[in-house]
């Protein structure tokens, strides 16, 4: 495979004004948002949420410029020690990872614990933009090009599976397949892939825990048990109703502050908003987030290479995944899988692979003008 040179030297003052503050303006308003959807669910109280949503915000924060202003030419360079390192911490979680709520999904380190499966998502983005970086249109129509990409996303999922974190595993995927539609990957593979995958249905369903299965039949008919598995989506409905054209108003929310609203802090945060909030209020978060995911789009047509392209366009995706799987989760149109609203729900590790997310997209567009040269 040929390799890439990255030409590109700007002082660090240039690289600070080609930074998107658009783009970071929008992130600042949801991560505020976070802050107040957090300081009400914790009944008018920084704590125990709000304060230390701002915290590592504010880590983030740092991480995203640091991140952006590093050279994408070293990003490139780091793509497979970066996806080699999650896919060993995915291997240190089932040896030996932190178990809660029924799953093994951290790694423990005192003052912190870290999901690597969050990381990987953005691990498996950046580790396909550099393989299909330098790729021929009649490469990627071949099968034996595609194999090695398709393991690159399928071995971490397996992983992330076991742990299981059903929800988690279908977002790499998602990632990986529309890293693979960009690149010209022909139709009629992902109608083979997707027949296989509807074929494979019972064999997953048979190999699905009790917990998974449950949610999907609650999914199905939340009113079977209405107190017990489908007590979550009920309630969610329940409140999302309530808050009708305007909401009830903030600190208001009925269903959220009498605690009838479950994980309200985190999974369930969207519907605490709509609450208190109403109709205009979602629509507005929802909003935020679509203009967010168009500047990620806008970015990637700007780059005038590959690597940074299909990186743009990967996390620009990994992100919007996040906002479609809450929110449909919440209004009962998908079954319950553990996905956070980014910026807003409580939760480090999200956080810092959302902003590390967005910190690479913003090195794209700082060196979107970057010369690429293949030496012979």
């Amino acid at each position: 495979m040929n390799s890439i040179t990255f030409q590109s030297d700007q002082p660090l003052l240039g690289r600070v004004k080609n930074l998107n503050y658009g783009l970071i303006a929008m992130i600042t308003l949801a991560g505020a948002i976070g802050f107040a959807c957090l300081y009400s669910a914790g009944g008018g109280n920084v704590h125990p949420w709000a304060m230390s949503h701002l915290v590592k915000f504010m880590l983030g924060f740092v991480m995203m410029v640091g991140v952006a202003l590093v050279d994408i030419r070293w990003w490139y360079k780091m793509a497979w020690p970066i996806y080699i390192s999650g896919f060993v911490l995915l291997i240190i979680v089932e040896v030996m990872g932190h178990v809660g709520m029924g799953a093994q999904r951290w790694i423990d380190l005192g003052f912190i614990k870290v999901q690597p499966s969050e990381l990987m998502k953005l691990a498996v983005v950046i580790v396909l933009a550099r393989y299909f970086h330098a790729a021929e249109p009649d490469r990627v129509r071949s099968i034996l090009f595609l194999i090695p990409a398709a393991l690159l996303a399928i071995a971490p999922v397996g992983l992330v599976l076991l742990q299981p974190n059903l929800g988690t595993s279908l977002m790499i995927l998602m990632d990986a397949a529309a890293i693979f539609l960009v690149v010209g990957v022909p139709l009629w593979m992902f109608a083979v892939v997707i027949t296989l995958a509807l074929g494979a249905i019972p064999v997953v369903w048979s190999m699905m825990h009790d917990y998974q299965k449950q949610r999907v039949l609650t999914f199905l008919d939340p009113e079977s048990d209405p107190l017990g598995a489908g007590y979550h989506i009920t309630q969610s409905k329940i409140a999302l109703g309530s808050g009708g054209i305007d909401g009830k108003g903030f600190l208001q929310g009925t269903q959220s502050h009498l605690n009838f609203l479950p994980e309200k802090q985190t999974d369930f945060i969207f519907t605490l908003w709509a609450e208190e909030w109403g109709f205009v209020g979602g629509v507005f978060l929802l909003g935020l987030f679509g203009l967010m995911f168009l500047y990620g789009l806008y970015i990637a047509l700007r780059c005038r290479h590959n690597f940074g392209r299909y990186l743009a366009i990967g996390l620009s995706v990994n992100f919007s995944l996040y906002i479609f799987i809450n929110t449909a989760m919440v209004m009962g149109l998908i079954p319950v899988v553990g996905i956070p609203m980014p910026l807003v729900s409580y939760g480090g590790t999200a956080m810092l692979a959302t902003m590390i997310g967005f910190g690479l997209m913003m090195s794209c567009s700082v060196y979107r003008d970057s010369k690429l040269s293949r030496p012979g």
